[in-house]
């Protein structure tokens, strides 16, 4: 269990965490939500040590693992993908040097009742427990294996690391840190960098994982899918569900209801009373008996009504220009950098009015069509047209870091307006967040979420009939994406997205458009209708393979195992069935018994969440030589 406790941190005259309390126990997977600049990435912080609370205490049980994954990790240069990854099994030859030392301790004592005695025994213990978690014998199976999931190819394996975009990178350390499956995992937006089927691997695996987790993301579905309670950072202080994130929203408004009815009712009564006592103060006869009734009045417990940050901008996009019925069109179009072909001779067209959303792994080439169609980029071969009358309004993956840090912001809106919308600019920049002195900040000082709306604002001042955006919804947090779905589906252009974000793109288009080994594959439905048909598609591959995998296994099988081992096998198997229902109908006593509170303040507390965590260590073992068993029976 870790604990955080009236953690307190303040910056300026802004209180960034006031009087915080967090616990997190085993087998929770929170999500951290809460406007950009809120205090989230500053918790995780203060969780991972990197951090000191101005005030407060974090408390963490002893050979406590952790891993953080933030976005400004660095690489070291020089090594292959595969090497790098490899890293992350270090602490398992560290493990291996502590339990040999403790194993040569044990052996020259003979104090086996002494407390320093059994410490070591809790310490072999733990070890032991952490390096079955971690595995060793296939670790480089491991290490390929995690990297694919994550969208590495098996020719990536041998190639530096150096070779590869930040992106890219940060999908190393993501892979490093899931190998060596650490007690927590904190995670802040770790969907930045990944595409769709690379985020659906990731949801899978943490589903499955038995550590805890803490995750800052602004993606809906992933959250959804991933967690099992949501911590609401609001104005400093924290509010606690156990639930998912679209249950969270639902549980959060019902009870911000509750408390404004109970509110309003104790405003009431606190009015009607005030009255009664000022009419009896007026009579010398009922003098004692209103003083009484005012010593009553204030010492009833007020209800407050939690402040809430709703604060969000207002975005329209202009109207658009009526353009000729092709809006652009592609036709056996080439793309190549070096050897290496993005595209492929491929076709594609969008007419007036389309809506189309282009999706596939980062590095298939759908940035590179979306800049080609609207000439930021030339093709190698094919040709490209835009139609008539088209003007296009373009936000780039890095919009945000193109603008001018030097510039104020209302110097920047004056840098990309024309003449007759500069009385506008202010209103405008108003509308986006953006008020009184801000107009006047330096682009510099912006955080990435400020940045992204800045870029956003510059949009609206011309009007353009063809919408092109490349992951708009990185740095937006929570309410600025469903302003900017709502605007989007108000415009009446014609609209090209390039996004991972799948409840963003829900309901978003008529055409989905997917990238795969330089060519494109259509789907006319939005980004649901491309999951469940690639799910389809995946399922039957699935099949497939596996058929094929249980008949070679079945014939390998048949050569290497004899009728007596066979036996043997099987009783192994069922000894090994039992025994896993018995520890998991055991499991879920112990967390029954941990769903209570007052469990964690028990004086027994530690030895019982070291008998659970026996059982736990002890139900994997029994699950490893069950899958042996099995695979070897065929």
């Amino acid at each position: 269990m870790l604990s955080l406790s009236n953690i307190y941190v303040q910056y300026g005259e802004r209180i960034l965490l006031d009087r915080v309390n967090f616990v997190l126990k085993p087998g929770e997977r929170v999500g951290l939500v809460g406007r950009n600049g809120a205090g989230k990435s500053t918790m995780l912080k203060i969780i991972a040590g990197e951090m000191m609370p101005h005030e407060g205490d974090v408390v963490v049980p002893g050979h406590f693992t952790l891993g953080y994954l933030h976005q400004d990790m660095l690489l070291p240069k020089g090594k292959t993908v595969i090497a790098e990854t490899m890293t992350a099994f270090s602490e398992i030859l560290e493990l291996e040097n502590e339990l040999h030392r403790v194993s040569e301790e044990l052996a020259t004592r003979d104090d086996y009742e002494s407390d320093a005695y059994n410490k070591l025994i809790e310490q072999m213990s733990d070890i032991t427990e952490h390096l079955h978690h971690m595995g060793s014998a296939t670790s480089e199976a491991d290490a390929e294996k995690v990297l694919g999931g994550l969208g590495f190819a098996a020719s990536d394996m041998n190639r530096l690391t150096d070779e590869f975009s930040g992106g890219w990178q940060m999908r190393i350390e993501l892979a490093k840190m899931l190998l060596r499956r650490p007690d927590l995992l904190l995670l802040d937006e770790p969907t930045n960098h990944l595409d769709i089927e690379s985020i659906l691997w990731l949801e899978n695996w943490l589903f499955n994982y038995q550590g805890m987790v803490i995750v800052i993301s602004h993606d809906r579905r992933f959250l959804d899918n991933v967690t099992n309670r949501t911590a609401e950072i609001t104005l400093g202080k924290i509010m606690d569900y156990k639930a998912a994130y679209s249950k969270y929203v639902e549980l959060s408004a019902d009870r911000r209801e509750q408390m404004q009815n109970a509110y309003e009712n104790q405003q009431r009564v606190i009015a009607d009373r005030e009255r009664t006592i000022a009419r009896f103060m007026a009579k010398a006869t009922k003098t004692s008996m209103a003083q009484s009734m005012q010593k009553q009045l204030d010492k009833m417990e007020r209800i407050e009504i939690d402040e809430i940050d709703t604060a969000t901008m207002r975005l329209r996009f202009p109207d658009a220009p009526r353009s000729g019925e092709v809006v652009a069109k592609a036709e056996g179009l080439t793309k190549q950098y070096g050897s290496l072909t993005v595209l492929d001779k491929v076709d594609f067209q969008m007419l007036r009015g389309d809506r189309v959303a282009f999706v596939g792994q980062n590095g298939q080439g759908k940035t590179t069509l979306a800049k080609i169609l609207i000439g930021q980029e030339p093709a190698s071969a094919g040709n490209v047209t835009l139609g008539h009358n088209v003007s296009v309004g373009y936000y780039a993956q890095n919009q945000a870091e193109t603008l001018n840090p030097k510039l104020t912001l209302l110097e920047t809106m004056e840098q990309n307006s024309p003449e007759e919308m500069r009385t506008k600019l202010r209103a405008i920049l108003g509308a986006f967040l953006f008020s009184g002195k801000d107009v006047d900040k330096k682009v510099a000082a912006l955080s990435g979420g400020e940045r992204a709306r800045l870029a956003m604002a510059c949009m609206l001042l011309r009007p353009f009939n063809l919408l092109l955006l490349d992951e708009p919804t990185n740095h937006l947090d929570m309410l600025s994406k469903d302003v900017l779905k709502q605007a989007l589906m108000e415009y009446n252009g014609t609209l090209l997205i390039v996004s991972h974000d799948r409840e963003f793109l829900s309901e978003m288009t008529t055409r989905t458009i997917e990238f795969r080994d330089g060519h494109l594959k259509e789907y006319l439905g939005d980004v649901n209708y491309f999951l469940e048909k690639r799910q389809v598609d995946n399922m039957r591959e699935i099949e497939k393979r596996s058929t094929m995998n249980q008949q070679a296994a079945a014939a390998s099988a048949a050569v290497s195992v004899s009728a007596d081992e066979r036996k043997q096998l099987e009783r192994a198997v069922q000894k090994q069935e039992k025994r896993i229902a018995e520890l998991e109908a055991e499991l879920k006593k112990w967390e029954d018994k941990m769903a209570d509170p007052g469990f964690y303040s028990k004086p027994s507390a530690d030895a019982e969440l070291k008998q659970y965590s026996d059982l736990k260590a002890e139900l994997s073992k029994v699950y490893t030589e069950w899958e042996a068993a099995v695979e070897k029976l065929g």
